[in-house]
């Protein structure tokens, strides 16, 4: 739907953009819609995965999945929080570039929460996404 969205790294704050996210996202007119936590959980009940990879390979399909059905893509993504246990550079090697190839160079901004537990024993990622969407047409 390409969402009107400026991305800034002003030179008055560290340049982000190597590792994929911008420091500053402006949302243009429209409206925001706030994509819950989506966890390592597909929709036929079964097991998350037990690696990290595996969880983020399911966390990154029910994201496609919620912007499938708000008619988004990555490049409308405005901010991703990204919570994950064990948060160390070992588990950012897996789960970056696993993420990085899902945003398709869209740069939103990002956080990265390292977290003591989420919400069921054996998770180790939970994203969460405000997506920008058009405004709704009179009529």
């Amino acid at each position: 739907m390409a969402a009107m969205l400026t991305r800034l790294n002003p030179d008055t704050l560290p340049d982000p953009s190597d590792l994929g996210y911008s420091q500053i996202s402006i949302a243009g007119p429209g409206r925001l819609a706030f994509v819950s936590g989506q966890v390592a959980l597909a929709a036929d009940g079964g097991d998350a995965p037990s690696s990290l990879d595996g969880q983020v390979a399911q966390v990154i399909e029910n994201l496609k999945h919620a912007l499938t059905t708000l008619s988004a893509t990555p490049h409308d993504i405005a901010q991703m929080r990204i919570y994950m246990t064990d948060l160390d550079d070992e588990a950012m090697s897996v789960a970056m570039p696993l993420l990085t190839a899902f945003l398709q160079g869209a740069r939103p901004s990002v956080t990265g929460i390292g977290v003591a537990a989420l919400a069921m024993p054996g998770l180790k990622i939970e994203v969460e996404m405000v997506v920008h969407l058009p405004a709704e047409s009179a009529g």
